[in-house]
């Protein structure tokens, strides 16, 4: 099955990119127009984030959130066949804040959104990480897609690690001077994270990010993805703290917060509206778990 599924693919990545894109502009009307996928989620979600947009502003968004997806997916298939000299014209890093940082000797922690590319952001820092990069992802339940999503994502020297093995392998594999990725938006169990103001609403945030950056004195830097124009991305780096160990976790995933819900208000139709980050509801038992300096709305 494997086989037959990367042979398919391959062929259709050796397509030149305005083929593709015409694809992709196919897959974008059926997506948003007759399958109306998850688009009750982006509306409500986009309400939420924007009340100050009128609904028109707020469907402009959402369509060019699907253009958006559907390219990131249509890039995607390109990538099996790519070649180097053809990815690095497309895509651009900052990496003088992670080299100079690398040479004081210090670990790496990359935190971002859920933003598109994400598959280049992984190649980009695959490619040009000066230390070990190390990408952590969660298994796809088909063997045959996680062994072909896998293939694509260690092409340029990332380190995988499955979610699952990173839970109870962490201090074998944070050994020695590393970079590592981590996209900390992700919802998760509501009664152990942090909970704050998300555009104005309270959500949990995972409190994992933060402690490990202070357990291993990590460097922390924002990474932004900038979608310059269709296919070409690049990724801005600003450093967050330099020793994380001078910070409370809350003081960090607050400074995060921060950094994240600006990039996403510069490029609304550039986050992953389809999650729903605001599905739990916040509760009287939470205040404990409040962190933000405002309180919950």
């Amino acid at each position: 099955m494997y086989y037959l599924i990367y042979g398919c693919l391959y062929l259709l990545s050796l397509l030149p990119f305005f083929i593709l894109y015409l694809i992709s502009d196919v897959v974008y009307v059926l997506l948003y127009y007759v399958f109306g996928y998850r688009k009750k989620i982006v509306q409500n979600n986009l309400a939420i984030a924007f009340p100050e947009k009128t609904l028109k502003e707020q469907t402009r968004i959402a369509k060019q959130f699907y253009k958006n997806l559907v390219d990131t997916f249509i890039e995607m298939i390109k990538m099996v066949s790519m070649s180097k000299h053809e990815f690095e014209k497309r895509c651009t890093i900052d990496l003088e804040p992670i080299n100079a940082l690398v040479l004081k000797g210090k670990n790496i922690q990359l935190q971002s959104g859920h933003q598109m590319n994400w598959e280049y952001a992984n190649w980009i820092m695959g490619n040009n990480s000066p230390i070990p990069f190390i990408g952590i992802y969660k298994t796809i339940g088909n063997a045959a897609v996680n062994k072909l999503f896998f293939k694509i994502r260690a092409k340029y020297n990332t380190i995988l690690v499955s979610t699952t093995d990173f839970r109870t392998k962490k201090d074998e594999i944070l050994k020695g001077q590393y970079a590592i990725a981590l996209a900390a938006d992700q919802n998760g169990n509501p009664d152990q994270c942090f909970w704050l103001n998300f555009f104005g609403k309270p959500v949990p945030f995972v409190t994992g990010p933060a402690k490990g950056a202070i357990k291993n004195n990590n460097a922390v830097i924002f990474i932004n993805f900038v979608k310059i124009e269709r296919g070409y991305y690049h990724f801005a780096t600003q450093v967050m703290v330099e020793n994380a160990n001078e910070y409370s976790p809350e003081q960090l995933t607050l400074q995060y917060r921060d950094l994240l819900e600006k990039t996403i208000r510069e490029t609304p139709d550039n986050y992953l509206w389809t999650h729903r980050r605001w599905r739990h509801e916040y509760k009287n038992s939470y205040s404990h778990l409040w962190i933000d300096t405002t309180n919950p709305n």
